[in-house]
């Protein structure tokens, strides 16, 4: 069993300040050490255009942009190299897992990859310029993996392939746009039916009316549709889907087998996170691993997060943050069952074979 842990960012502010705040952080951190190390291996096949991915951010979350300049500013790094790293836009993202359910008072959701690409920061900002408080995940420090909003918005993704990918946003950039600029469901949708997207997944979103939609995603087309549950295939787009979907349709069927009996959020949180139950995976050298366990309660505006399995979750009350008192703990700690080493934790959490 490898020990690992994520920083908790607590941060009130313009989102300039918060983007250099966060460049100082990490500018001589193992998780830019490591990706850096790991672009010598898998070198981008295309070059971002600094005017290209402003005009992509700035209708949908301007702010974000103030952030990467701030980011920037403390780097010292060419913008270039702060949107490769950061801008979300025209990268490349492996496959991957992930299992989401939603309930009348919760949403739940497994994130799972590979720990090589793990960064291990939670993040809570409430911007004092424009955009809504958010907290959860971050990937690729602007990114978020999953979260919620100040007004009970949640989202999380789940993948589905990297076939032919367009000219767009990644996922987890994706899900910062939507929490930063949306209030509700309605909004969500239709934020992501006019987003660009780079490649196929699905994106799951609720909020304190208990309403879930499932955006089925690619740069080829969109469909909406209406579920509890969700885990790694299309059920729209099926000409979008992979070949091999035993797994994702496995999980699927455990999550809806168990629905109807769940009955609350720790029961739900036990059929997550329980190593023994079938929807927690340690397939981590595989890219599907499950590193973290999220759930989101927006009608109270509270988070639970646990790292690894078979864990107690940390509770986070978002209102009263939001009422101006700080979380007091500074790190949340877990356990995965892999010795692959983890990007913001370990040297070598590259790609070279030694």
């Amino acid at each position: 069993m490898k020990q690992i842990y994520s920083d908790i960012i607590q941060f009130r502010g313009t989102h300039f300040d918060f983007g250099y705040m966060q460049g100082e952080k990490i500018k001589d951190s193992l998780s830019v050490i490591n990706r850096d190390n790991q672009w010598k291996v898998r070198k981008p096949r295309f070059k971002l255009s600094v005017d290209e991915v402003k005009e992509a951010i700035i209708p949908f979350a301007p702010r974000v942009w103030d952030e990467l300049e701030g980011m920037q500013a403390a780097l010292e790094w060419p913008m270039e190299r702060v949107l490769k790293e950061f801008g979300g836009y025209r990268l490349n993202y492996a496959r991957s897992g992930c299992s989401i359910m939603t309930s009348e008072h919760y949403l739940i959701r497994n994130y799972d990859y590979h720990p090589k690409t793990y960064e291990g920061r939670f993040v809570i900002f409430q911007p004092s310029d424009q955009g809504y408080a958010i907290i959860g995940p971050s990937q690729r420090v602007t990114g978020r993996m999953d979260g919620m909003n100040e007004k009970g918005l949640a989202i999380g993704y789940n993948f589905m392939h990297r076939k032919k990918p367009g000219d767009g946003f990644i996922c987890c950039m994706i899900g910062r746009l939507v929490l930063e600029s949306c209030g509700n469901v309605t909004e969500a949708v239709m934020m992501l039916k006019e987003l660009p997207h780079r490649h196929s997944f699905s994106y799951v979103v609720y909020d304190g009316t208990g309403e879930t939609f499932v955006i089925e995603t690619s740069p080829r087309g969109i469909e909406v549709r209406r579920s509890n549950a969700c885990t790694n295939h299309f059920e729209i787009m099926k000409q979008e889907n992979r070949y091999h979907l035993d797994d994702s349709k496995r999980r699927l069927e455990i999550i809806e087998d168990h629905y109807s009996n769940i009955m609350n959020a720790n029961e739900a949180f036990q059929l997550f996170n329980q190593t023994d139950k079938g929807i927690f995976s340690d397939l981590y050298s595989s890219w599907a691993g499950t590193i973290h366990t999220s759930v989101y309660f927006p009608k109270e505006l509270k988070a639970w997060f646990a790292l690894g399995g078979d864990q107690v979750p940390t509770s986070f009350d978002f209102a009263q943050w939001l009422a101006g008192d700080n979380v007091p703990i500074k790190q949340i700690v877990g356990e995965i069952d892999t010795d692959i080493p983890v990007l913001h934790m370990d040297e070598h959490a590259d790609w070279y074979k030694r």
